[in-house]
């Protein structure tokens, strides 16, 4: 009797059980293959760099930078597009930067131009690592006030900087004079990853929007001089983005001047003057 009435009050539990389990959701383990591969290209082209670095071959290493920074301008916008945005894919594509635009360059241009100032030379190129890293962790945190800027140097844009200079000039420096200058080189972009001055994003470039005929022959026009000069071209356009924030800068205050003039001006004129003092 007992025996038998066990089951009988189990069933129920059991089938609670069941229905329960029947009603959560399963949660899919796994991660979007589009974005991924090009995130996974990224972080290559920062090995690869550093495996040719070391072998001396700065001019082919140099280049696969330039490589990473188009990867990882398109793994985000491929994620956007196709609704495949991730915290998984956040964290590995800030790993992958790392990497990419922060020890690769760090080791290209130590090998490349800073070896020849010791400890002084390897000390400079950690403080560009710990300033992507940096850079990096307080972009994932940070509130995005305005989508048009960047608060601080990107790290591809510095990476750039590096890599650009090394494929301009690929021929190593052997000497401490010819070195020394190369600290500026490593300490400036890594001073304004960190910093708060603010860069351009273009994330607020339309490219659906119709434009004039004028801005495709502007196109051809730059493919045909990276083309033909990729060296100095791509040199160009990197420090011109460095440049380019303190341009804006100097433009804005300059603007800022102009209009505050004719309201002093206005606000002098609108005032009353004052009684003459009476005859004595």
């Amino acid at each position: 009797m007992i025996l038998d009435a066990e089951p009988n009050h189990r069933e129920p539990f059991l089938s609670r059980l069941n229905r329960r389990s029947e009603r959560r959701p399963r949660r899919r383990r796994g991660v979007f293959l589009l974005p991924s591969m090009f995130t996974l290209a990224n972080m290559f082209c920062g090995y690869a760099c550093v495996v040719y670095a070391t072998r001396g071959d700065y001019e082919t290493a140099a280049p696969f930078i330039g490589v990473a920074l188009v990867l990882d301008m398109l793994d985000g916008r491929i994620a956007r597009l196709t609704d495949t945005e991730s915290p998984f894919g956040l964290q590995f594509d800030s790993l992958a930067d790392v990497i990419s635009f922060g020890i690769a360059p760090a080791v290209l241009i130590f090998l490349w131009g800073m070896s020849p100032l010791g400890r002084l030379g390897w000390a400079a190129s950690f403080l560009f690592v710990t300033a992507a890293a940096m850079r990096l962790a307080r972009f994932n945190i940070q509130a995005a006030v305005d989508k048009r800027y960047f608060a601080g140097m990107p790290t591809p844009a510095a990476a750039a900087v590096l890599a650009s200079t090394v494929f301009a000039y690929p021929t190593p420096l052997t000497s401490y004079p010819a070195a020394l200058p190369v600290l500026a080189l490593v300490l400036v972009p890594a001073l304004l990853m960190v910093s708060t001055i603010r860069f351009r994003s273009f994330k607020d470039l339309d490219l659906a929007r119709p434009r004039p005929y004028t801005v495709l022959i502007l196109l051809a026009a730059g493919l045909v001089a990276i083309t033909s000069h990729p060296r100095w071209v791509l040199a160009l356009l990197a420090y011109a983005y460095l440049l380019s924030a303190f341009v804006e800068m100097a433009v804005n205050r300059f603007r800022r001047r102009g209009s505050l003039h004719p309201r002093l001006l206005a606000a002098g004129t609108d005032r009353p003057e004052a009684p003459a003092p009476p005859p004595s």
